[in-house]
This record gives structure tokens, C-alpha cells and sequence, in this order.
């Protein structure tokens, strides 16, 4: 026999989980001298699943006797299979697969664990990261390109009404990262422009032009100068007023606070203004932001805005300035966005995610996220639930029990 492959026992035991069961599986193990090459463990609903890989012994009989009896008085089930080799299964081409749903549904399940066999993948492994207000499942998927199972995943997620984001499994994934986030329709609720507009009674009119320029039909540019120019003799009390009306999107804070514990770095990249952007920011905890400045004369909007106009191209200018000066590669950037002025940025990102956004945006993400809650994008980034929430415990952070 090959010594580099010794003969192996593949052990898993099943039944209702209480404490003090791996530790007796391990005793018996340890009386027969084997060596430990794999271990898996879940528990699902209180129901304990064990898997343990091992060297042969001499006398395989005996160790499964051993072990037919301790599972005997353990009142749970034990099957053993012989074989050579250590555990192979995770072949190159490894990626994580994070599927969001509400609800998950077995069919979207179905679907995707499909197309990812019809690539020649193989799933590995599957942990929950979250069960509610969505459900989010970290698929651990090898043997397949991650550009082509993106690909074939975003077709099948749109066909199913979940969200799919398929990432190469690299250690930049455990790392610190910048993200970087547009404001009108990502961070906030709505867009400010239109809330400004309103005092000038051109709130239709504004955002007409907002949404045609959002889908990509208009010079972004153009745009904003015409829409600026129609809040002329808008009182500078306004701004506060907006300010005071601006709703964040849920989850924005929680996940702010979560990675900010873990030495993430976040900026906000925005079309609209300076005047609303940095207060928002000071609020948040946001480390960096840019915006377009709101020229104010005697207290009043002059229609005009200040310096150049932060546009799709200095959207993405202004992410890898900000990575400079955080001192991480664009590799290790997050961009989140919604609007068409917001695709250079997140082609620029290392990992780019359209939230809620138009279709053309979707299309050229490599990611999309489609429910309301801005802390999902905790989950991408391999942070479960359940770990944002005795965070928050220890801080002393009550969040509300999820519904049994």
C-alpha cells in the first residue's frame, strides 16, 4: 500500500445532539490509534451530524464495533465505509456561493444547485448564515471557473426571484476591505435632489430627469446642471429640512457598525450634495466622502454647483483614491451602487454589487442584491447572522427576536 495514501475509515454518526457526544466519539477513536485526517459537524434542528475521516487501523472490526456500541448507548446511528486516500473532494476552481432569499423556496434551491452540476461543480459544503429577515445560505462549491458559474447563476436567480454571488474563495475574503457606497437610492431611501426640488415646486420634473439618467439615457452631467438649475432661490434652510426627512435604509447601520469592528474602512461616493453627504457621513461613522458642492449665495441656492461634477468616471477615481489612502489594493474594494452612473465604480471594485438598482446596473455587477436590507452584504463577506448579533449583545445592543 501506498504510504502517502493510507487506507481510511470514513465514520458519521446521526441522531439527536446534547453535550459530551463528539468528545466520547473521539475517546473511542483514541483507544484504537488513528489519525484525524477530516472532520465535519453540523447540527440542524437539534438533530447532530458527524462526519470523521481516519487512518485504518489494524483490526477496522474492532474500531467498528467499538463504535457500534458507543453509539448504542449514545441512542444515536453510526455507519462506517472503508476507503484509500485522504479527502480529496475539494477540487480547484473553489468559490462561495451566497444564496439570499425571501423566502428561500426548494425550488430556487433546486434550480441552483442544478446549473451549478450542469457546470461540472460540486458542492462541498453548505452553512446558513442567516435565517431571518432573509434567508442566507454560503455554498462552498469546487471544479468550476467562478466567471462561468457567475454567469450561469445570474440568469438562473433572475428566473427565480432570488440573489446569487459567486466569489473566487481567496484569502482577500478574510481581510480588511473599503467599501464604497453611492447615497441616493442605496444608503438613503430616495434621492435629494428631488426632496430639494420640491421646495421649488419642480419635484415631477426633477425626478423624471433623476430616473432617465439613473437608467443611462442621459450624460449624467447634463443632467444634474439642468435639474441644479431648477432649484434656484431654494432657501439654504432647506438642506436641513431634507437632511431632518432623509430615511436610511435599513441595515445601513448595522452593517457600518458590524465591519467597522472589524477594521473595514467605508466611504460614500455621490452625485448629490456635499451639503447633505457629510452630515450623513459624521452620522454613520463614515470614514471618506465626495459629492458634488451646492453653490449658495445670501442663503439662497444659486442653481449652480461648485467645481467639477462627480460623475460615473469620478465615481471610480475617487475608489481607488480612497483605497490609496486606506493603503488596500482595488482588489480589496466593495462598491455598492444602483444607478448607471455608478458602473465605472463598481467595475473598478474589486467586488461590485448592484442594490436594488436598474437593470443595466444589474447586468454589469458582479453581483446584485435585491432585498432591502443593506447589511445582506455582511453575508457576502462570510459574516453570519448570528455573529452580527452577539457582536451587538456584547455592546450591549438589543435586536429584536426573529419569529419562531
Amino acid at each position: 500500500m501506498n504510504d502517502a495514501h493510507p487506507a481510511t475509515l470514513l465514520i458519521t454518526l446521526t441522531g439527536k445532539d446534547r453535550p459530551g457526544v463528539t468528545s466520547s466519539v473521539f475517546a473511542t477513536l483514541a483507544r484504537h490509534a488513528v489519525e484525524v485526517v477530516d472532520v465535519e459537524q453540523i447540527i440542524l434542528r437539534g438533530r447532530l451530524i458527524l462526519g470523521v475521516l481516519v487512518t485504518a487501523p489494524r483490526d477496522p472490526q474492532r474500531l467498528v464495533g467499538a463504535l457500534q456500541g458507543e453509539a448504542a448507548e449514545l441512542g444515536m446511528q453510526v455507519e462506517v465505509e472503508r476507503g484509500a486516500g485522504d479527502n480529496v473532494s475539494r477540487r480547484a476552481g473553489r468559490a462561495h456561493v451566497t444564496l439570499i432569499g425571501a423566502p428561500l423556496r426548494a425550488k430556487a434551491m433546486a434550480a441552483i444547485a442544478g446549473r451549478i452540476a450542469d457546470t461540472g461543480a460540486n458542492i462541498d459544503r453548505i452553512e446558513r448564515m442567516a435565517r431571518y429577515p432573509v434567508t442566507a445560505l454560503d455554498l462552498h462549491v469546487s471544479g468550476a471557473d467562478p466567471q462561468r458559474l457567475r454567469t450561469v447563476l445570474a440568469a438562473e436567480a433572475a428566473e427565480q426571484g432570488v440573489d446569487v454571488a459567486v466569489q473566487p474563495t481567496t484569502i482577500q475574503r478574510h481581510g480588511m476591505r473599503l467599501i464604497v457606497m453611492d447615497v441616493d437610492s442605496t444608503l438613503i431611501q430616495g434621492e435629494v435632489i428631488e426632496m430639494l426640488a420640491a421646495h421649488a415646486g419642480h419635484e415631477d420634473e426633477v425626478a423624471e430627469v433623476t430616473e432617465r439618467a439613473m437608467r443611462g439615457e442621459l450624460d449624467f452631467e447634463e443632467s444634474l446642471r439642468a435639474r441644479v438649475r431648477l432649484l434656484e432661490g431654494v432657501p439654504e434652510s432647506a438642506l436641513d429640512e431634507v437632511y431632518d426627512q432623509i430615511v436610511v435604509n435599513p441595515g445601513a447601520r448595522t452593517m457600518v457598525r458590524t465591519l467597522r469592528r472589524l477594521g473595514y474602512r467605508f466611504a460614500v461616493v455621490s452625485g448629490g450634495f456635499s451639503q447633505v453627504v457629510d452630515r450623513l457621513a459624521d452620522d454613520l461613522g463614515i470614514h471618506y466622502a465626495r459629492a458634488n458642492e451646492l453653490e449658495i449665495v445670501d442663503g439662497r441656492l444659486t442653481g449652480k454647483v461648485v467645481g467639477p461634477v462627480v460623475d460615473r468616471a469620478a465615481k471610480a477615481t475617487a475608489l481607488r483614491e480612497f483605497a490609496e489612502a486606506v493603503g488596500v489594493s482595488e482588489d480589496a474594494t466593495v462598491a455598492i451602487g444602483d444607478g448607471a452612473n455608478d458602473l465605472d465604480m463598481l467595475a473598478a471594485a474589486g467586488l461590485g454589487i448592484a442594490y436594488n438598482a436598474r437593470p443595466v446596473v444589474q447586468q454589469a455587477a458582479d453581483t446584485a442584491v435585491n432585498v432591502p436590507y443593506l447589511d445582506t452584504i455582511c453575508y457576502l463577506l462570510g459574516i453570519t447572522r448570528e455573529e452580527i448579533e452577539a457582536a451587538d449583545a456584547a455592546a450591549g445592543i438589543v435586536t429584536p427576536a426573529p419569529p419562531v
